[in-house]
C-alpha cells in the first residue's frame, strides 16, 4: 500500500512540476489553432514580464502578462510573423520587455563595459604590483639611502 501511494505521489508530482509554468496561461487564452499556439508560447517565453520582471509573460499570471499574452495572440491569427510580433512588443515597450536582449547599437556599450572595466582594474592592479617592486629599498628607520644621506646633512651642517 505505502508503495502504490509513493507511486501516485510521484506521478503526481511529476506532472504538476512539468506544467507549472502552463498554468499562467488561462483557457480562454489558447488558441483553436495548435501551431499558431504553440508559436505564441515560443515567442512567449522569450518576453518578459514588466511586472514580475524575471518572469517570460508565459509563466507569469501577472493581469499586464495576460494582456501581452492576448496581444501576442491577436497579431499571430492577424497575419504577423514571429519576429513582427515581438518587434512590435519592442516598438511599444521598448527592449526591456525582451528577456535577452540584443547586443547592437547601445546595448553593445552596456555589454562591453562589464569586461573593459575588469580589464582596466587588471592593468592598474599590474602597474601599482609593478610600481611597489620598484620602489626604492628602505632601512630599519624607515628612511631611504637618498633620505639619510641628506638627513645627514642637515645634522652635520
Amino acid at each position: 500500500m505505502k508503495q502504490l501511494v509513493l507511486i501516485l505521489s510521484l506521478l503526481l508530482s511529476a506532472t504538476f512540476v512539468s506544467t507549472g509554468p502552463a498554468w499562467a496561461v488561462l483557457p480562454d487564452e489558447v488558441l483553436d489553432d495548435p501551431v499558431l499556439e504553440e508559436r505564441a508560447r515560443e515567442i512567449s517565453k522569450g518576453l518578459r514580464c514588466l511586472v514580475c520582471q524575471n518572469e517570460s509573460i508565459d509563466e507569469s499570471n501577472a493581469p499586464l502578462a495576460r494582456d501581452l499574452r492576448i496581444v501576442v495572440r491577436e497579431r499571430l491569427v492577424a497575419g504577423d510573423t514571429n519576429d513582427e510580433v515581438v518587434e512590435f512588443i519592442v516598438e511599444r515597450y521598448g527592449e526591456f520587455a525582451l528577456l535577452n536582449p540584443t547586443t547592437d547599437g547601445w546595448n553593445r556599450l552596456l555589454w562591453w563595459a562589464g569586461p573593459a572595466m575588469f580589464l582596466i582594474a587588471l592593468l592598474m592592479g599590474a602597474l601599482y604590483v609593478r610600481g611597489r617592486a620598484a620602489a626604492p629599498v628602505v632601512d630599519d628607520k624607515g628612511l631611504s639611502d637618498s633620505e639619510q644621506e641628506r638627513l645627514n646633512k642637515i645634522l652635520n651642517d
